[in-house]
C-alpha cells in the first residue's frame, strides 16, 4: 500500500518515479496484520518469535528421546475425540510424533522431517527428532553469544560433511561375501523391526 506524493505534478518533474510514493507508517503496521488475520491470533516477533521456536521443537525432541535405543520406555497415547477415546502403547517415534496436535511452527516442521523420514527409510523418525532437537540445543546457546544464524548453518554444513567423511571411512563392504551380506541384512532387519507392530 502506498500513497501519492502531494506535490503538484509541474514541481515533481525531474525526480525519480521511486519519490513519488512513501509505505504506510510503522505505527499503522499492527492495524494492517490485523486485517489480514483471525480474532485471537498473535505475532512474536524478534527474540520472542525465537525462543518460541526454539522451545517447541526442543519440546518434541524430549518427548521422544525417552523411547531411543534398546531400553527405551513406552508412551501410552490416548485419543481425545469423544467418539474414540482409546489407548494405545507404543515407542515407534513415528507413531508418536504423529499422535500429537502442534500450534508450534517450528515443532511442526520438527515432525515433518520425522514423517518424511519414515515415508522414504521406513526407520530413523525418533533419531531424526532427537539429532535436530539437540542441534537447536546447541544452536539456541551460538544464538546467544550473538553469532549470526547463517555462520550457524555453514559450521552444520561443515560438520556434515565432516561426519559422511567419516561414515565412508568406517564402512565395511560385504557384497562380495554372500554370506556375511546376508547376516548383515538379517542385523539390519532386526534393528528397523524391534520398535514396529507387524501384522
Amino acid at each position: 500500500f502506498f500513497f501519492r506524493d502531494s506535490l503538484p505534478s509541474h514541481r515533481r518533474r525531474g525526480r525519480s518515479p521511486s519519490s513519488f510514493f512513501f509505505p504506510f507508517p510503522h505505527q499503522d503496521t499492527a492495524i494492517m496484520e490485523a486485517a489480514f488475520m483471525d480474532s485471537g491470533t498473535t505475532v512474536d516477533k524478534g527474540e520472542n518469535a525465537r525462543l518460541s521456536s526454539f522451545v517447541g521443537a526442543i519440546a518434541i525432541a524430549d518427548l521422544v528421546k525417552t523411547t531411543l535405543g534398546p531400553k527405551g520406555m513406552d508412551k501410552i497415547l490416548q485419543r481425545i475425540s469423544e467418539h474414540d477415546q482409546s489407548v494405545s502403547v507404543t515407542n515407534d517415534g513415528a507413531t508418536i510424533l504423529k499422535s500429537i496436535n502442534l500450534d508450534n511452527a517450528a515443532a511442526k516442521v520438527l515432525v515433518d522431517i520425522a514423517r518424511v523420514q519414515d515415508d522414504e527409510v521406513g526407520d530413523g523418525t525418533t533419531s531424526v527428532a532427537v539429532l535436530c532437537g539437540e542441534l537447536l540445543r546447541e544452536a539456541e546457546d551460538l544464538i546467544n553469544q550473538r553469532i549470526h544464524p547463517q555462520t550457524i548453518a555453514e559450521g552444520w554444513r561443515l560438520a556434515r560433511n565432516a561426519a559422511r567423511e567419516a561414515l565412508e571411512a568406517s564402512a565395511i563392504d560385504n557384497s562380495g561375501d554372500e554370506a556375511k551380506f546376508r547376516e548383515d541384512l538379517f542385523r539390519i532387519a532386526r534393528t528397523t523391526l524391534s520398535s514396529k507392530l507387524v501384522t
